[in-house]
């Protein structure tokens, strides 16, 4: 049920059916990814599949204050956390990505010198799947590439070598407060042909796109917790920082909502 869900999303997400229909519709969705609706309007209130996924919270979810936490952008699966030297990191167990080919252009290899702390995060069609910022920082730059939409679940991660950066992406460049940087990776996947970001609508999202965007931004200043953008079905972020900019509270195969705290920052060299 769910693989055909998934097949037919993309042809139907968006087409309003008339309100009976397009409950039932609702409902069957619901029922086969096991969505928890508690956060959400009733199934009834959405006019089309694409308005249920891509939901927002009646009321907003709490989360911590405190400079120093960093909480998760969004809801999902960690897939792997952890530090490298190599400018290789995990996707999932024993198949790794390539760092500095995922980043590209937003990172230069003076920035990329030393250990790399890295997480994964996966997201399911069952997920809230819009995303906001960890906690304070500075958008310096966008960075979007048009590639392939492979799926990004464990088995096509397995499948695919470096897949991450084989499929279409959007690559956040920031500052964090103790000057260190922090790159946030919006990974697209199979059926996800639009990631958007309010902060600048020229970001246009296309598996048919043929050329890079690249935007720099100046004195973006966007505070923890704010919302930055959301996907369209499920796929991935990946997040990235420079050693010592932060310390990631997390193991494999932990689940997290938006707001929990996955990290704490370190700002004894606070510079912004």
């Amino acid at each position: 049920m769910t693989n055909l869900i998934s097949q037919i999303f993309g042809l139907i997400a968006n087409i309003k059916f008339p309100k009976k229909l397009q409950t039932f519709i609702n409902k069957r969705y619901i029922k086969a990814f096991k969505i928890d609706m508690s956060e959400f309007d009733d199934a009834s209130s959405y006019k089309s599949l694409n308005a249920l996924f891509t939901r927002t919270f009646v009321k907003p979810r709490d989360f911590s204050s405190q400079k120093n936490t960093f909480i998760s952008p969004s809801d999902g699966l960690i897939f792997e956390v952890g530090k490298s030297d190599s400018l290789k990191a995990l996707c999932v167990k024993n198949h790794n990505y390539s760092i500095d080919r995922l980043l590209g252009m937003s990172a230069s290899k003076d920035e990329l010198k030393g250990e790399i702390i890295y997480t994964n995060i996966y997201l399911s069609p069952s997920d809230y799947h819009h995303y906001h910022t960890p906690c304070d920082l500075e958008i310096l730059s966008a960075f979007y590439v048009p590639a392939k939409l492979y799926s990004v679940a464990k088995k096509w991660l397995i499948k695919v070598p470096n897949l991450y950066c084989k499929n279409e992406r959007v690559v956040l460049k920031t500052r964090l407060e103790n000057g260190k940087i922090l790159w946030l990776v919006f990974v697209g996947a199979l059926n996800v042909g639009k990631m958007k970001f309010d902060f600048d609508n020229r970001i246009q999202t296309n598996a048919n796109a043929s050329y890079t965007q690249f935007y720099e931004y100046e004195n973006l200043y966007i505070k923890k917790g704010e919302h930055i953008g959301n996907f369209e079905l499920g796929s991935t972020i990946v997040l990235l920082a420079q050693n010592g900019a932060l310390e990631f509270e997390l193991t494999s195969e932990q689940k997290v909502k938006f707001g929990d705290i996955i990290g704490k920052i370190n700002l004894e060299n606070e510079v912004l």
